[in-house]
């Protein structure tokens, strides 16, 4: 290969790694379509020939896949690779939902650790609003809607991380946990009519936290949180 092959290769290479960083961290959740291939180049600085064969690479592994006429779109790959198994075990396995709850406790304190010390102000009012909207649900006495929101709000709390590996583990297991967060607290609710105001008044906790930029709070009330649904199990 020559010199201007090599380079080529290389800035290819380096493209696809870029693009690849962008699906790692939530830049690009599953479904997301991506920028034209003029945008991307122009926002990494390189031809769109080396943007159409690093989204062909990427393709190739089942990451991207582009469809006619409707441009190209992030799959599901990363999600599934983890997730698919974990939910038809759960699925048969109940007692698998303790683990669950245990890994629950570690990733989540950590991810609202991070979240106080990270989030940006745009994912600050983001967590705000879908704490507004819990509490609305709570007004109304909606399970559903509360279940719901709750599990917007712990994913929210994810990507404000900015940590690329606790994202891709929720990104890898994020459909468990919603299913399982969904699942568990509408069962809380369902249980105990004291349950919603004590799940409520936890993630105000938490939220609160966040928002005060309160790093050990912020864990400190999620791990609470957790370990209350535990004790509920």
């Amino acid at each position: 290969m020559g010199e201007i092959g090599a380079a080529r290769a290389s800035r290819v290479e380096a493209t696809m790694r870029r693009l690849e960083t962008a699906l790692l961290d939530g830049t690009w959740p599953a479904g997301t379509r991506l920028p034209a291939e003029r945008a991307l180049a122009e926002r990494f600085d390189v031809s769109r020939n080396t943007i159409r064969e690093a989204i062909q690479r990427l393709a190739a592994r089942d990451l991207l896949q582009s469809r006619r006429g409707a441009g190209v779109y992030v799959t599901d790959r990363l999600r599934r690779s983890v997730a698919s198994p974990w939910g038809e075990l759960v699925s048969d396995h109940p007692a698998l939902r303790e683990d669950i709850l245990e890994f629950r406790r570690v990733l989540e304190g950590a991810t609202a650790y991070f979240a106080a010390m990270r989030a940006t102000k745009e994912e600050i009012r983001t967590i705000t609003a879908l704490m507004r909207t819990l509490e609305q649900a709570r007004r109304a006495d909606d399970k559903a809607a509360e279940a719901q929101a709750d599990a917007k709000l712990h994913e929210a709390i994810a990507k404000a991380s900015h940590n690329a590996m606790f994202l891709h583990l929720h990104a890898g297991v994020l459909g468990v946990l919603r299913e399982h967060i969904t699942a568990n607290g509408t069962g809380l609710r369902e249980q105990e009519e004291s349950a919603s105001e004590m799940l409520l008044q936890q993630h105000r906790m938490v939220c609160e936290a966040i928002c005060a930029r309160q790093p050990e709070e912020a864990r400190t009330a999620m791990q609470t949180h957790i370990d209350f649904v535990r004790s509920k199990k």
